[in-house]
């Protein structure tokens, strides 16, 4: 098995920008808005939205940590594999918990459906603008080019929210 150096922070900033900074987390928040978008409608209520766009997230997160261990397993072994699969998809799941946040706080405040998926979608295209600001960060872009890069990786992900929501 081949160790990669890390050359990410230590401590609590290491650990966002793997869990935050891999395409996992941008996957996964795509797929989540575009979840919660689908199941809502005028006859869901908030709670509703949230327990089958979550526990479909769950299932995707299962596929995804089930592809990465099918595939690296021959090599790997399976426990390894299945370690390297829950933390390479752990993205999905993290990046998913302010929407999350805002569907549960729609729940138990009576909030209407169609606001508190508003509000989630929101969320979900500003933590894509956070992560697009963080990854120009990291490379070193100026304030300028991070801030057109938020922008424009906040709007990319809204039109894929968007679009996948159309198909399905």
């Amino acid at each position: 098995m081949t160790i990669a150096t890390d050359s990410s922070p230590a401590g609590f900033r290491g650990w966002l920008r793997r869990v935050f900074g891999g395409p996992s987390a941008v996957y996964g928040l795509i797929l989540y808005s575009a979840l919660i978008a689908g199941v809502s409608d005028e006859s869901t209520d908030s709670l509703e939205v949230l327990i089958v766009s979550f526990i479909s997230l769950i299932i995707f997160f299962i596929a995804h940590v089930f592809a990465h261990t099918l595939s690296d397993h021959g090599d790997h072994g399976f426990w390894n594999a299945l370690e390297g699969g829950v933390r390479e998809s752990a993205g999905m799941l993290y990046a998913a918990i302010p929407s999350t946040l805002v569907l549960i706080a729609g729940a138990t405040t009576h909030m209407d459906a169609d606001d508190s998926v508003s509000l989630a979608l929101l969320v979900a295209t500003l933590v894509l603008g956070v992560l697009g600001y963080s990854a120009y960060a990291r490379r070193g872009a100026g304030r300028f080019v991070r801030i057109v890069g938020a922008i424009g990786t906040a709007v990319l992900g809204f039109a894929i929210m968007i679009l996948n929501y159309a198909v399905h």
